[in-house]
C-alpha cells in the first residue's frame, strides 16, 4: 500500500517556489496535491510556515493556515503572522528560507472558529490525525 503524500505542479520538493506565489509579489497559493489518502479521511489541515524565520525574527512564522474536504476545497482559513486570513506567501527579511507544507488526514472536521491560530488548530486535531505529509521549497527576496 502506497503513503500518504503530497506534492505541487508549481515547484518540486526541495525546490524554489516561484516568485508569484511571495508575499509581496502576487501571493497566489501554490496548487497542493494529495496523493493516497488514507480511508476514512474527511478533511484535511494545511500549515505552511517558515522555521527560518527563528533566526530573523525569533519566531517560526506562520504562513497558511487551512483546512479542506479530501478534494482540497476550502472549509475554513485560519490567521497567518501577517494578522491576516489565508495564505501569506514567502517574504524572507534577510536571505533564503525553506518552507514546509504540512498536510494532515483527519477522521473529523477541526472545529475552529473563523480566523483561527496554529495552535488553535493543532488542538482541534489531536487524536484525528491518520496520516500526515510534508512538501518543502526554497524561496529567496
Amino acid at each position: 500500500m502506497s503513503e500518504f503524500s503530497i506534492s505541487s505542479p508549481d515547484f518540486e520538493e526541495g525546490g524554489e517556489i516561484p516568485k508569484k506565489f511571495g508575499y509581496k509579489i502576487e501571493n497566489l497559493a501554490p496548487e497542493i496535491e494529495l496523493h493516497d489518502v488514507p480511508a476514512g479521511t474527511v478533511a484535511t489541515a494545511i500549515i505552511m510556515d517558515d522555521p527560518d524565520a527563528m533566526a530573523a525574527v525569533g519566531k517560526v512564522w506562520v504562513h497558511w493556515l487551512a483546512t479542506t474536504n479530501p478534494a482540497g476545497e476550502l472549509f475554513n482559513e485560519g490567521k497567518n503572522d501577517f494578522g491576516e486570513r489565508g495564505y501569506g506567501g514567502p517574504a524572507p527579511p534577510d536571505k533564503r528560507h525553506t518552507y514546509i507544507f504540512k498536510v494532515y488526514a483527519l477522521d473529523d472536521i477541526p472545529d475552529v472558529g473563523d480566523g483561527f491560530s496554529k495552535q488553535e488548530l493543532e488542538d482541534a486535531m489531536k487524536d484525528h490525525i491518520l496520516a500526515e505529509a510534508k512538501l518543502t521549497g526554497t524561496f529567496a527576496p
